[in-house]
């Protein structure tokens, strides 16, 4: 299945962007986080900032790739009863509500395989779901997830690592559709205080051997981060830590996160005026 076949949300977004000479910003939500109602209001209120896309969580109990922000708004998502299957639900009904804004899962191997490849996938699919990324799944890893993702019409996003020889970007290069997810540093998610950019050569490769545009994440908090990124060639930011802690911050109170994330995205958003 061709890379144009399975990205059309993404492909129309991101070329009405180019178009305006903005880049891409893609917050991060964990579904059910504090709760399932809370949780769809608080993507109504991303939409409602100007999300160009949405990334979405599913609670895990050890989702490695997170820093503590992410995985408190996981546990708390947890402790309120939410399950996967609770996860994709909302996403249906998010995508009636929502059915021109990509939304991708950054999900872990643990839930895929927990169902199985075809059926994870095949309920993204009906859910409306654009894409999936894998996080603990490496390049070298990804053919199984990449063939079951593309047989249900789904994406498949992977991992640009800051160290691959080009060989790996140039697999990442045939197997990643939709975007691909640029770290801007090693480790866990969270909100830094500053961004050390060393990525010029990263995207050259990507563009070179013909990957999808690159969105930068890990970090990303403040809207010089989004000028930083785009400057040093990213396409667009997500943005994960800094969106959950406002969530984190207004906990008991829906309409007060939902404000708290709407005027986030909004001012993040901002910033992609190239």
């Amino acid at each position: 299945m061709s890379r144009e076949t399975v990205t059309t949300r993404y492909d129309r977004a991101f070329e009405r962007l180019r178009q305006r000479g903005e880049g891409a910003f893609i917050p991060f939500l964990m579904l059910g986080d504090p709760d399932l109602a809370t949780s769809a209001r608080l993507l109504r209120a991303a939409v409602e900032g100007g999300a160009d896309a949405i990334e979405v969580g599913i609670p895990f109990s050890d989702p490695i790739a997170d820093g503590p922000t992410i995985q408190a708004a996981a546990v708390r998502a947890l402790e309120a009863g939410v399950r996967p299957g609770d996860c994709i639900e909302l996403l249906a009904r998010f995508r009636a509500e929502a059915p021109e804004v990509p939304i991708g899962i950054l999900t872990y191997a643990n839930l895929v395989k927990h169902r199985d490849l075809a059926g994870f996938y095949a309920s993204a699919a009906a859910a409306g779901v654009d894409s999936v990324l894998v996080a603990d799944v490496p390049v070298r890893e990804s053919d199984p997830y990449v063939a079951a993702a593309r047989a249900a019409g789904v994406a498949p996003v992977l991992i640009a690592p800051l160290n691959a020889s080009e060989a790996t970007l140039q697999r990442l290069a045939e197997r990643c559709s939709a975007y691909t997810y640029c770290v801007t540093r090693k480790g866990v998610t969270g909100a830094d205080e500053q961004l050390r950019l060393g990525h010029g050569a990263l995207f050259e490769t990507l563009r070179r051997f013909g990957a999808p545009p690159a969105i930068l994440g890990f970090g990303i908090s403040k809207p010089e981060h989004v000028r930083d990124a785009l400057a040093a060639g990213a396409f667009g930011v997500v943005s994960g830590s800094a969106v959950v802690q406002r969530v984190a911050a207004n906990v008991g109170d829906p309409e007060a996160a939902a404000r708290a994330v709407a005027s986030f995205v909004r001012e993040m958003k901002a910033a992609t005026a190239r």
